[in-house]
């Protein structure tokens, strides 16, 4: 409304400065551009999704289990899924190329039932993450697309975590920072942003485990 006709949009569609996307439901930080310049430059920087040093993005994800090893990268080629076409899934062939490096930064539970997980993006696919984490057997809390029954799991947690996790309502994953280079002056800059509530909470009441 404030730009007005004098910005480009995305993917075909009407929507103004806006550069990339984040999952319904999921939180965090995204970049919008107010000048068509801008836009381009960042645009670029989104298209080569940090290969050249410029962009970098982390998330925070509350994930079941506890991935080994603690620290890896999954390459797994996304495509739309065969059985549900609302859905993404992880093949073997064909599909676009899909990396996503993880590192597990604490665990709760003996054995682990949960895990807060940071992922750094190599690629950009739909819902990348969220189906990389259920490719190697830690989908994320609450998905409710891809974490398929979480009943079983959920059992395993204090009241309180359950209660909270049932209040989350979405998957638990957070775009925590973003950096970037201006597009028009070069300066880095970066952003991070803090836990939204509902995911602090639960990650709060998960260290009762």
């Amino acid at each position: 409304a404030h730009c007005g006709d004098s910005l480009s949009g995305i993917g075909g569609e009407k929507r103004p400065g806006i550069v990339h996307r984040l999952d319904k439901d999921t939180s965090g930080l995204i970049v919008v551009a107010k000048t068509d310049r801008a836009h381009q430059g960042l645009a670029a920087q989104f298209a080569a999704h940090g290969r050249d040093g410029k962009l970098t993005r982390a998330y925070w994800a509350l994930v079941w289990g506890e991935p080994k090893p603690r620290r890896g990268t999954i390459e797994a080629n996304i495509a739309r899924s065969t059985h549900n076409r609302s859905k993404m899934a992880a093949v073997k062939t064909a599909g676009r190329e899909a990396i996503t490096h993880y590192e597990v930064l604490e665990s709760f539970g003996e054995p682990p039932i949960v895990s807060l997980v940071e992922c750094r993006l190599e690629t950009g696919r739909t819902h990348q993450i969220r189906v990389h984490m259920t490719s190697i057997g830690h989908p994320v809390l609450g998905d409710p697309t891809y974490g398929g029954s979480q009943k079983t799991r959920k059992a395993k947690l204090p009241p309180e975590a359950q209660g909270l996790l049932e209040r989350l309502n979405r998957q638990a994953l957070h775009a925590h920072h973003l950096g970037f280079e201006h597009p028009v002056t070069g300066k880095r800059l970066e952003f991070d942003a803090a836990l939204p509530a509902d995911m602090a909470d639960l990650l709060t009441s998960l260290e009762e485990l």
